[in-house]
């Protein structure tokens, strides 16, 4: 099979930034306005924990039930991992990272300007004018930062390009079983749209998607749900045990196909963008709704069963877990919870229980 374009690393795109005259965002989970710091030549990249950080440092300032995720980001900024970069940006996903960003904000003061975000987390009618003005306020925060301000017509500009790539970004999740390509290059193909700029994404993603065709997939067809799959290991591992990922619902990829705004005020329309994507438990979804969700993943793609692949302590993830398990089950739908915490290797005891959920639903 042809191999997927090499992606970059994230030190080669942050030192290209760099290079260029540009300012780097470290941008904690999940949800956020790429287009918005962009717009500032901010180029936005992702800490997703990092995994096999070393976390005594950061785990000295939270509490032993808070996720790996937490912890290790603040280990890593402790030891410098975030050094290079000129802001960190705070979404308020889960009161762990609420509680991140008091830390860095009250306690540990890094360097780098610390700024929260905070994502509606109810549907009364009135959050998309909510986020539109949390989206300015972010915006008077960057100016100050940037020493620049960015027009309406910068921001569409932004906007335009970032929904270019999010149009590619779901075009290879639809089309990802009829590409030819192992689960571990599709992965890294897509999650790099976690720290690519949109326009080196879409060049990515264009050659890609042009290799669509009648491919052959074996393996037993499974959704892949929870935050993100680390150590990626678990992907080629899945695919080694017979098992095929045939869609996900995973907070890093499938969780964020924003579909494109319709307003014409730049920070109304990224903020329908972003509260229009799939239903998430870290923006306070219901637990129907995501179970709706689910559902017509599953039957979109003729899955077998789903398997929650969660970080421990994640509290959003796991309280909703018994009913929407329960509601899978009603519809014919067997699942199975794997917890894993970023700094772990691959054990053989998760490989051992994937392996035998794959033998049950075969």
């Amino acid at each position: 099979m042809p191999a997927a374009a090499q992606t970059p690393r994230r030190s080669e795109v942050l030192r290209a930034q760099k290079e260029r005259g540009g300012l780097v965002a470290a941008v904690l989970p999940i949800h956020y306005p790429r287009a918005l710091l962009r717009a500032f030549n901010i180029l936005p990249i992702e800490v997703w924990g990092p995994p096999g950080v070393e976390s005594a440092s950061g785990a000295a300032h939270v509490q032993p039930y808070v996720c790996s995720i937490v912890r290790n980001a603040l280990s890593f900024l402790e030891t410098g991992g975030l050094d290079a970069t000129d802001l960190i940006l705070v979404p308020h996903g889960c009161d762990s990272l609420q509680g991140l960003a008091s830390i860095l904000i009250d306690f540990v003061h890094p360097r780098q300007p610390v700024i929260p975000l905070y994502i509606p987390r109810a549907t009364s009618g009135n959050e998309i004018e909510y986020l539109a003005e949390e989206f300015r306020s972010v915006y008077r925060r960057l100016e100050k930062i940037a020493q620049c301000s960015p027009s309406d017509s910068d921001l569409i500009q932004s906007i335009r390009r970032e929904e270019e790539a999010d149009g590619m970004l779901a075009q290879l999740h639809g089309d990802r079983n009829c590409l030819p390509f192992g689960p571990l290059e599709f992965y890294r193909l897509i999650r790099s749209r976690e720290y690519l700029p949109a326009e080196r994404f879409s060049e990515l993603a264009q050659p890609a998607l042009r290799l669509k065709g009648e491919v052959r997939q074996d393996g037993i067809p499974i959704v892949l749900s929870g935050l993100v799959p680390e150590p990626m290991a678990v992907l080629g591992s899945i695919a080694e045990i017979g098992g095929r990922v045939v869609a996900d619902d995973l907070a890093c990829c499938g969780r964020r196909l924003y579909p494109a705004g319709t307003s014409t005020d730049p920070f109304q329309h990224m903020a329908e963008s972003l509260l229009g994507g799939p239903p998430d438990s870290t923006r306070g979804s219901s637990i129907p709704d995501r179970l709706q969700h689910l559902r017509g993943l599953v039957a979109s793609a003729d899955a077998r069963g789903v398997i929650f692949y969660d970080v421990k302590f994640c509290e959003p993830e796991l309280f909703a877990l018994p009913d929407l398990r329960k509601g899978l089950q009603e519809s014919g739908t067997p699942s199975v919870v794997i917890e894993v915490d970023l700094n772990d290797p691959l054990s053989h005891q998760v490989v051992t229980r994937i392996e035998a959920f794959l033998e049950m639903v075969a």
